[in-house]
């Protein structure tokens, strides 16, 4: 069976508008957030290795998400993170971000792409990478 990789993140004052629920943009810089930390903690590529010793990024090139019910303030969030396809220069991942009840907030299914940084175009993911996103595919069925 496949893993899934999880977090949680609490929804802070700064993600809020005026209502106290999430104002959908911040949705996004947590989802970066989310992923950044899969890259470091789920596949051992982190950021800053990625970005500056290796001169490699993994830009967004397809955004789909549905929101389903509001978040609000205080509350803390499970986020998981499943992958969906792994190709030579891309990927594809489903994100799910639940409440206190584990009731759904958001999905999201996303591609990206791994680019050189000096050049932007696209270049193979590193074999350890693709090897250590396997352990999270759940392809569609």
């Amino acid at each position: 069976m496949s893993d899934v990789f999880r977090n949680t993140v609490r929804v802070r004052f700064k993600h809020c508008d005026t209502a106290g629920i999430v104002f959908y943009p911040r949705y996004f810089e947590m989802l970066n957030d989310f992923i950044e930390d899969w890259f470091a903690d789920g596949l051992d590529w982190p950021f800053d290795a990625m970005h500056l010793a290796g001169h490699a990024g993994v830009p967004t090139a397809e955004l789909q998400c549905r929101f389903t019910a509001p978040s609000r303030l205080g509350e803390l969030l499970t986020r998981e993170l499943r992958v969906t396809h792994i190709g030579r220069t891309s990927f594809a991942i489903d994100t799910r971000f639940a409440g206190p009840a584990a009731e759904t907030r958001l999905t999201v299914g996303q591609r990206l792409v791994c680019v050189d940084t000096q050049t932007m175009t696209p270049t193979p993911l590193p074999d350890r990478v693709r090897i250590a996103m396997a352990r999270f595919l759940h392809p569609h069925a």
